[in-house]
């Protein structure tokens, strides 16, 4: 389902960074560091640190409900305490720039329908799914598969009337600029579609039958990660997060294990620089096998978590 995957490994790319946001609440940056014990039930969050850094990672999901509370005490304490604010990519130029890149990169000549792409028993799925979104099949016929399958997202995002524009990165960028803080991101809008452009045909195809769902099924799965999330269960995460991603070694490749393993060094390369950063990642990267956590531990990096 293109939620599990999309959260693993899409980010904010296709979203714009204008949404409301809470008001920062001012909590003392002690109140993190005497945290005892890992707070249980509320979003996950991990310490990377050495004698003058902390670096913060804070697993996000991309898109929430309206008016969904998911900042606490410890969260607010990590967000106050942070010089700098790090995302996955940052959409400088909103959607209308990330969906002209998505058409540079996406159009190509010679396609198979998109119908030919999927297997025969999703095709009343999928011509469900198109009829209920605003593009026509002969446009999705023109789109390489991963790019068609792309734009059906905005179906699911309909279907679960949740806006596009509402999500944790864009409730932090808010908080970050009001603060004047510096935010930048990991991967730049290019890169990201570039690795879904990069795919080979066979995973692109794969994307496309896991986008392919129903209303009801779509809303199942939303609430699972949902409740994953907001409770902060790495387990739960795993399995409803990426779980069709161990599917496809190709896409999980891609999508998730590489980028993690960059990040990784990313990370170990900060430490050498003073200060303190939050990270903000899809929840999806920090759970489960070759995660962030993963890499960062096999470069001999500790992570501990506090909430």
């Amino acid at each position: 389902m293109t939620l599990k995957i999309l959260t693993a490994a899409l980010s904010a790319m296709l979203l714009s960074a204008c949404a409301p946001a809470q008001t920062p609440q001012t909590v003392a940056p002690s109140a993190v560091a005497a945290a005892p014990a890992p707070q249980s039930d509320a979003p996950a969050l991990w310490r990377v640190s050495d004698e003058d850094t902390t670096i913060w990672l804070f697993g996000t999901i991309h898109i929430l409900p309206d008016g969904f509370a998911w900042r606490n005490p410890t969260i607010d304490a990590a967000i106050d305490a942070s010089d700098t604010l790090i995302l996955e990519t940052i959409t400088g130029g909103g959607q209308s720039d990330a969906a002209l890149l998505l058409m540079r990169l996406g159009v190509s000549s010679d396609l198979p329908p998109i119908g030919e792409r999927v297997d025969p028993e999703l095709l009343p799925q999928l011509a469900s799914m198109i009829a209920r979104g605003p593009f026509p099949e002969s446009f999705l016929n023109g789109l390489e598969t991963w790019a068609a399958s792309l734009m059906l997202v905005g179906v699911t995002l309909n279907d679960l009337g949740l806006d596009s524009e509402n999500g944790v990165e864009e409730q932090l960028e808010l908080i970050f600029q009001l603060a004047n803080k510096p935010i930048s991101g990991l991967e730049t809008p290019a890169q990201q579609l570039g690795f879904f452009d990069a795919l080979p045909e066979e995973a692109q195809r794969y994307f496309l039958s896991s986008v392919i769902d129903t209303p009801e099924d779509i809303q199942r799965e939303f609430d699972a990660m949902l409740e994953a999330w907001r409770s902060g269960d790495e387990e739960a995460i795993a399995t409803t997060f990426d779980d069709e991603l161990a599917l496809s070694e190709p896409l999980r490749q891609a999508l998730l294990t590489r980028r993690n393993a960059t990040w990784a060094t990313w990370i170990g390369e900060r430490l050498d620089e003073p200060g303190t950063v939050l990270v903000a990642v899809g929840a999806g990267h920090l759970a489960g096998d070759d995660s962030v956590q993963d890499f960062l531990n096999a470069a001999g990096i500790e992570t501990v978590r506090v909430q």
